[in-house]
Formats: structure tokens, sequence, C-alpha cells
């Protein structure tokens, strides 16, 4: 199945409502019609080890603090576990086909939050395949919207850069039901390792569109280099610490 069959794929997803679960077996084996981005040897392999030492030296600094958040979580939301995942897509492979991953968050939404979503799928916000309510109901009360507003729900997510899934920049790694829904375009996001940081959190985060980010990961894409990275890097950390535009 390649993506020209996307547009009549995206109406059978608003009609029915799919899983993630589903969307993975539905995607399972086919052509998303976009290979990886090939050569720059080099810049991946200083890109790789760059991660390796930066996301290992910021989970050791993490631990203590990591642990007295995780107690947090738990107090305010009992009965679950403080660490959340869901699968997303990374990078395709060589064939072309979807390669799907657990990616790690520290939990700011209630439990069963995920079953909420299609009593709430009218109040959406967001454009395209994203899903964003500025005053989701299903967020932990004081506690889940300050992790949420400084993306401190997301450093779980260097387990993932540590082991080689995610990169510490790179676009944002799209839930399967929505990658159901790309167009050919969209689907270019996939040419690349997603990353924890990029272009689009430093900029207008959740403020934005979807298209405009796409075209913000895919000028990424074209213009990756280390100096590059670094300069998203910086810019992404200032973000989270204002905490403008996420919700």
């Amino acid at each position: 199945m390649r993506r020209e069959d996307s547009a009549p794929l995206a109406g059978e997803v608003a009609a029915i409502g799919l899983t993630d679960a589903e969307a993975v077996t539905l995607l399972h084996g086919a052509d998303s019609g976009v290979r990886p981005v090939p050569g720059r040897y080099g810049y991946r392999a200083a890109k790789r080890a760059f991660d390796v030492v930066a996301s290992g030296a910021a989970l050791a600094v993490l631990l203590v603090p990591g642990l007295a958040l995780s107690a947090a979580i738990c107090v305010k939301s009992p009965g679950a576990g403080p660490l959340y995942s869901q699968l997303r897509a990374g990078r395709v492979r060589a064939d072309g086909t979807y390669r799907f991953f657990r990616m790690w968050k520290f939990r700011s939404m209630v439990p069963h939050a995920d079953e909420m979503l299609v009593e709430l799928r009218d109040q959406n916000e967001a454009d395209g395949p994203l899903f964003k309510i500025k005053d989701d109901p299903r967020v932990i009360p004081g506690l889940g919207h300050f992790i949420r507003r400084h993306s401190i729900d997301e450093l779980p997510q260097l387990l993932n850069v540590f082991t080689g899934q995610m990169s510490l920049i790179g676009p944002r790694p799209a839930l399967p039901r929505e990658v159901v829904q790309y167009d050919e375009r969209a689907m270019r996001r996939l040419r690349v390792k997603p990353g924890c940081g990029g272009a689009w959190q430093a900029s207008t985060r959740s403020d934005s569109s979807f298209e405009e980010m796409v075209d913000l990961d895919l000028d990424y894409i074209e213009k990756s280099s280390p100096a590059h990275d670094l300069k998203l890097m910086f810019s992404t950390v200032r973000s989270m610490l204002d905490g403008k535009g996420a919700y």
C-alpha cells in the first residue's frame, strides 16, 4: 500500500476513529512511499555519538529529580505508574516500510486518558491529524499542567535517544493514527529519525498549524548539520523554560 491511498484512508479514519493499535495493524508491511535520507554518514555518526553521550549524561543528572517527580505523580494520580508509553512512528526502513517504537513520558494525564479521546474528539483545537485541547480535562490538575507546559513530561524520551530509537533533535514522532492520515508531503517527515526537540519546539510549538509544523520539519531535514542541530537544541531548551505555546 503506497501513500497515494492516503486520501481515502483519512476519510475512513475520520469516520471510524482508528486506535493506534489498529493503525499499526493497517500500516504493518505497507510501503510509505518515502525512503530514508541517503548518505551523510559522517554527520549521522557524529549525531549518534553526541546523542549517546548527551542523553547518558542527562539521564545520570536527572535520576534523583526524576525519582522525586515520579513519587509526586503517584501521589497525584493514585493507582497509576509515573511513566506512560505510546506507540510512535520512527524513521522508515530502507524499503519504505514503517517502523514503530514505544516512546516514554512522565504521566501528565489521568489513567485511561486515551480511552477518553473519543468523547473529546469534537473539542479538538488542532488541524490536520493532530489532536490538541488547550484546557484538556484529562490532564492531572496542577502538576500535570506544569510538567506539560515546560515539557518535563518528555524527559524520559532520553531513554529512547540513548537506545537509538530517537535523536535529541529531529521531527517529533507521530502517533500511528496520525500517520494513517498523512499525505505524501507529510510522510517525508519519516525520512529521518524523530527527535525530542527540533524546529517546531524551538518556535511556535502548539500554536502552529499542522502544515506549519510539516514546513518546519522538512526545512530542518534539508538544512540539518551539527551547527544547526546545536542551535535548535539551545532554542528548544529555552522554549521549554519559558513554556510559551505549550498545552
